[in-house]
């Protein structure tokens, strides 16, 4: 197992609400992609680098089904997309065109693609659905991208629900939606976040037992010395 499969392995362990507490420590806020939720239940936690793309407003002179065929379309990126990546699009959050269909998703879990994630809708939900693609999104909707988009490229820095997400950014999406990990605090996060997680598993057993929240969450200094003197202990 390489380092980076290392590291990601530590992050699937780490719900999204974990990953927000310790880049929020850091002073990043603006973390977690807003409308982007797991299209089925269950789709559980996913960690890998971020594979942007982007869409802009439709314009009737390149909004065109003949885009499609275009080097610079969804089809040309779908085929850039490395193994293991997580294909993260912006699509301004419009809900009534959908950017990727069965067929589009089908090839990317062909292709190795982790999984999707768009503040956008999907089309084809039930073809998706069967494609197997963990697809993170605000929904489905029948009309083609090209009825309210123009995609315009990939591999460049986007803002997907709100957050500036960059290549090479790491991405971590499970129940709770998507959240970004920039890339040059990968280290920092791999590092805090099972201790974070510790942490509140061993409040929350103290909650269960009866104590009060005061002093307990967030931790004051005697619970802090508690908590290190039972993590020796174990």
């Amino acid at each position: 197992m390489s380092d980076l499969d290392e590291r990601f392995s530590v992050l699937a362990a780490v719900s999204t609400a974990t990953v927000t507490t310790v880049l929020l420590k850091e002073g990043l806020r603006n973390v977690w992609l807003r409308g982007t939720m797991p299209l089925r239940a269950g789709q559980g936690r996913l960690v890998g680098r971020a594979f942007t793309l982007r869409f802009v407003p439709a314009r009737e002179d390149l909004a065109t089904p003949a885009s499609w065929s275009s080097p610079t379309s969804t089809r040309g990126a779908i085929e850039a997309m490395p193994t293991g990546c997580i294909a993260v699009a912006d699509a301004m959050g419009v809900t009534d065109a959908g950017i990727f269909g069965d067929i589009l998703c089908a090839r990317m879990r062909v292709r190795g693609v982790a999984g999707l994630v768009t503040d956008g809708v999907m089309r084809d939900g039930a073809g998706v659905l069967g494609t197997g693609l963990p697809v993170w999104c605000r929904g489905v909707a029948a009309p083609p991208s090209v009825a309210g988009l123009t995609f315009v490229g990939w591999q460049e820095p986007i803002g997907c629900g709100g957050v500036a997400v960059f290549p090479d950014d790491v991405i971590v999406v499970d129940d709770d939606g998507a959240v970004v990990i920039p890339a040059a605090l990968l280290d920092h996060v791999v590092a805090h976040a099972p201790e974070q997680e510790r942490l509140e598993a061993w409040i929350m057993r103290e909650v269960e037992a009866g104590v009060a929240l005061p002093g307990l969450y967030p931790a004051n200094a005697e619970t802090r010395a508690r908590y290190e003197a039972d993590k020796a202990r174990s």
